[in-house]
């Protein structure tokens, strides 16, 4: 396992061709994580909004969703919030 440079941590996203693509949005800090009522795991955002987190390859590559060491060993990561954007938070 490699080591971690310091400095913030990235914005989660989907990778396209080894980069992250960020949709628009502030970037809000994942807090934890919840399921909708079909079951698919929902990031809970530090502005309050939710967030689906989908493992749908090969649109949506985030295998560490599946597993509760991958989710908790994002927790603190960046996502773009389109709510707060949309809301003008």
């Amino acid at each position: 396992m490699g080591v971690r440079a310091r400095g913030p941590r990235p914005v989660a996203g989907n990778r396209r061709r080894g980069r992250l693509t960020v949709p628009d949005g502030p970037a809000r800090r994942i807090t934890g994580y919840d399921r909708d009522d079909k079951g698919h795991w929902v990031a809970l955002l530090d502005c309050g909004h939710r967030q689906h987190l989908r493992h749908n390859p090969p649109w949506t590559n985030r295998p560490w969703v599946l597993t509760e060491d991958g989710r908790a060993r994002h927790v603190g990561e960046r996502l773009r919030c389109r709510r707060c954007l949309e809301e003008d938070c």
